[in-house]
């Protein structure tokens, strides 16, 4: 009898064991810079390309967090531009499937007439903090939201900014410019009252610079004027890009103090390539699909993730969910049908491996007249095909031998480029992507409209 009692015991034991052998669940934080290219920063993206890191701007402590973790050197953003990237992080769906490809308005007088975008996250996208919220995280938004409908406290955010856009960036000048510290005071103290309450946390920290570059501290700019840059944008935003590396580094400081580095996953990224381009890595910028406007530096430090460590796998923004999902035990059968992105968990624990998604490829749609005319863009593997809608011409290349795309291979790649431009229109297709349709008004030598100003502090709509 004193037998059985022990056996029965020890199998009432085990579970308990386990349980309490489980790891925690982690805390994540995304950082999202905004207009930061990939070689924005001085942490080298790629370590055979010396230009995949600027030879302006400093960056220590985004310095430190690469040599702490894995960088990405294919890490691309959904969007070359903003609003679209920051939903379709959120949702884990293409821009294109979403109907957001444009954040600013619609340019007229042009031979193709762009598509009317959807403006506002509607009520019925699940996003990644609600999914979060159903596993018990506190979930916390601060800085930039972009994208309306409501603002993040109606779409799973248990504390944020509000309804912010770019002109919150203006609001916020020296010593605390753009808002970077205040956030940090923020975040903060999101981490220390769900530390308290035993609760893992997601906090989406949507930085606001690069916007506002001119409102960096004034002994940043001035030592930055001293270097004698060429011009004065040039000049801030090398300032603010270090005002937003100092934010960086006292966010890292604040994790380190409230000792929970060992349980967080600290990811760096940004919304889109540079607003001038990438200067000598990329070709293209902002605003097109070329390798600048939508390739971002992607860093990546948390529990397993090994030092100093190099990934080469091609990863999009919108792969953030399922990935978020999966660290806080999110099952898979919860995430909408229509989610994108694939989970990039095995890929982070050792820097090797594909990504696993329900379409091959990676497809950005910019349907708009903006860096260039409207056009898409398709990526198996090493080859990435463009095509342009003014004249339906198409551009082939080889991004493992052409980084900076100035190889046209289409021509002595048919089949290659039959196949992707197949596999593109197939998708774009299957989304019901929206599409340019011609101007019966356009009138070729009537002179080129006038850009809207982008950037305002008035407007909301501005990218």
């Amino acid at each position: 009898m004193t037998r059985q009692l022990l056996t029965l015991a020890a199998i009432l034991f085990v579970p308990t064991i386990l349980h309490a052998t489980e790891p925690p669940r982690p805390n994540i934080i995304l950082m999202l810079a905004d207009d930061q290219g990939w070689n924005g920063t001085s942490v080298a993206m790629q370590p055979d390309v010396p230009s995949s890191k600027s030879d302006v701007h400093k960056t220590p402590n985004l310095e430190k967090l690469a040599a702490q973790g894995m960088r990405f050197s294919a890490a691309y953003a959904p969007a070359p531009v903003c609003s679209p990237t920051r939903i379709s992080i959120l949702t884990g769906r293409s821009p294109a499937a979403l109907h957001w490809t444009k954040a600013a308005s619609p340019e007229a007088g042009r031979k193709l007439i762009e598509p009317t975008n959807v403006k506002a996250i509607a009520d019925g996208e699940t996003t990644v903090a609600e999914l979060l919220r159903t596993a018990g995280y506190a979930t916390a938004h601060y800085g930039k939201w972009h994208i309306r409908g409501g603002g993040p406290a109606k779409h799973g955010y248990d504390d944020s900014d509000g309804d912010t856009g770019n002109e919150e960036a203006f609001k916020y000048t020296d010593p605390n410019p753009v808002n970077i510290f205040g956030m940090v005071k923020s975040a903060t103290a999101f981490m220390e009252k769900s530390k308290k309450a035993g609760k893992p946390f997601y906090i989406q920290m949507s930085w606001n610079a690069l916007h506002a570059a001119g409102n960096a501290n004034k002994a940043t700019l001035a030592k930055y004027e001293k270097l004698n840059l060429g011009n004065e944008k040039r000049t801030q935003v090398a300032a603010i890009t270090e005002d937003l590396d100092t934010g960086v580094g006292a966010l890292l400081k604040a994790i380190d103090d409230l000792e929970l580095t060992g349980t967080t996953y600290v990811i760096y990224t940004s919304d889109n390539g540079a607003g001038a381009g990438s200067r000598g890595a990329l070709h293209g910028g902002k605003g097109d699909v070329y390798e600048g406007g939508i390739r971002v530096p992607f860093i990546v430090r948390g529990p397993g993730v090994k030092a100093n460590l190099w990934c080469h796998t091609r990863v999009v923004g919108y792969d953030f969910l399922p990935t978020f999902c999966e660290w806080a035990g999110v099952p898979a059968v919860k995430l909408p049908k229509v989610v994108e992105g694939g989970s990039l968990v095995k890929v982070i624990a050792d820097g090797k491996g594909e990504v696993k998604r329900p379409r091959d490829g990676l497809v950005f749609h910019f349907p708009h007249y903006q860096g260039a005319p409207p056009h898409s863009a398709i990526i198996v593997g090493d080859l990435k095909l463009m095509k342009f809608y003014e004249d339906n011409r198409v551009l082939l290349f080889d991004l493992a031998q052409d980084l900076r795309e100035q190889t046209d291979l289409s021509k002595k790649r048919p089949e290659d480029t039959a196949k992707l431009e197949k596999q593109l229109t197939e998708y774009l297709k299957a989304v019901d992507a929206q599409m340019p349709t011609p101007n019966p008004k356009y009138d070729p030598k009537a002179p080129p409209p006038p850009q809207k100003k982008k950037g305002s502090k008035n407007d909301k709509d501005t990218e």
